[in-house]
């Protein structure tokens, strides 16, 4: 089950990220938003488990899930405003 509640709190916080994020380089679809989301919410679970924050197999809360997706769409709007010559 903690996999399935990473992922309905990483889909909230990817929508929310996006409002407290925007930005041009930043993904526009709404499913790529929505991973990322996910993909920050892992990101978040991982780190808070490497720093103690949070126990073996416990989950980032929603907080931690929109902070990690913050990074994650950061990141990515990093790498998408690179132009290659």
């Amino acid at each position: 089950m903690g996999i399935i509640w990473t992922i309905i709190i990483g889909f909230i916080a990817g929508v929310i990220a996006k409002f407290i994020m925007p930005g041009p380089n930043e993904p526009q679809g709404f499913i790529l938003t929505a991973i990322l989301g996910i993909v920050g919410a892992f990101v978040a679970s991982f780190l808070g488990q490497m720093l103690g924050w949070y126990g073996p197999g416990e989950g980032a809360g929603l907080i931690g899930a929109v902070v990690g997706a913050i990074i994650v769409l950061f990141v990515y709007g990093y790498f998408a405003g690179r132009k290659t010559a």
